[in-house]
């Protein structure tokens, strides 16, 4: 299997299919390559270089106790795209990923990147401040955050109904694709999910996306919860410059799945713009 050492000697698992221009795919927190099972058959049959790895923590990628902060995730996913010697790049990072795009432009800047998408992120910031006065109060995340980690394969069971939006009729998911991605989110490690959730829950990335120059995708659904839509991806909205917003109507964090054919195609249009 193809491994690429991170910054640490951390080993992260990845796959790397099709040719032509390279789209990087950086997952969920807790999910890993799988989460992509709609999206990289397609892009690849097209004529995209699709590449997806496992985050620290993740999958078949090593479980190091530290390296959850931004910084350190980002510097992971740049020692992939050296590794590959990508250029000209489409990033396209999904919740807690959309945070490490993010990261990675402040870090090593864009001359490998071409454009990004951000999707169902958790950025800019999701908690309460004096200055961010609608987001989550702290000591809610982590009280939602002691439950997770006393039973995390009932918690994550048990949160598959809004992660979907299952009561919109059309979300239509079977309780066997439910099953399998709780089993890949378990494949994260206790620590990992844990710090994980710490880093894009505190971390404010406010002022590094004012600063994005390339274009920029971002698709958000508006029965989301995970990274509610008015606190995400409004707000991102309204902060990276050159973006294009795209609300999905009845769509939760899970729209990879529940509007995977919509989601391939609005990838496959932005890379071919």
């Amino acid at each position: 299997m193809p491994y690429v050492e991170g910054v640490d000697s951390t080993r992260l698992f990845y796959k790397d299919w099709g040719s032509g221009q390279p789209v990087v795919f950086v997952s969920s927190v807790y999910l890993g390559t799988e989460m992509w099972e709609y999206q990289l058959p397609y892009l690849a049959s097209r004529g995209m270089r699709c590449i997806a790895y496992d985050r620290r923590g993740h999958g078949r990628s090593d479980s190091p106790w530290d390296g959850y902060d931004y910084d350190t995730l980002a510097d992971d996913l740049a020692a992939l795209i050296s590794h590959l010697d990508l250029r000209d790049v489409i990033l396209v990072g999904h919740s807690m990923g959309g945070g490490e795009v993010v990261r990675y432009l402040t870090r090593y800047g864009s001359d490998r990147i071409a454009k990004i998408a951000l999707i169902s992120a958790s950025a800019p910031f999701p908690m309460k401040t004096e200055d961010n006065p609608d987001g989550i109060e702290l000591d809610l995340f982590l009280k939602g955050l002691e439950i997770m980690n006393q039973d995390r394969p009932k918690w994550l069971a048990e949160n598959a109904a809004p992660f979907f939006a299952l009561d919109v009729p059309e979300n239509n998911v079977s309780p066997e694709m439910v099953h399998w991605l709780v089993q890949v989110c378990l494949q994260c490690s206790p620590r990992a999910m844990d710090a994980c959730n710490h880093t894009f829950f505190t971390t404010d990335l406010r002022q590094e996306m004012r600063r994005i120059s390339v274009p920029a995708l971002i698709i958000h659904g508006d029965r989301d919860v995970s990274a509610p839509f008015e606190l995400c991806g409004i707000k991102s909205a309204q902060l990276v410059p050159n973006n294009r917003f795209i609300v999905y109507e009845d769509a939760a964090h899970g729209l990879f799945v529940t509007h995977a054919d919509r989601l391939n195609a609005d990838l496959l249009a932005f890379a071919n713009e």
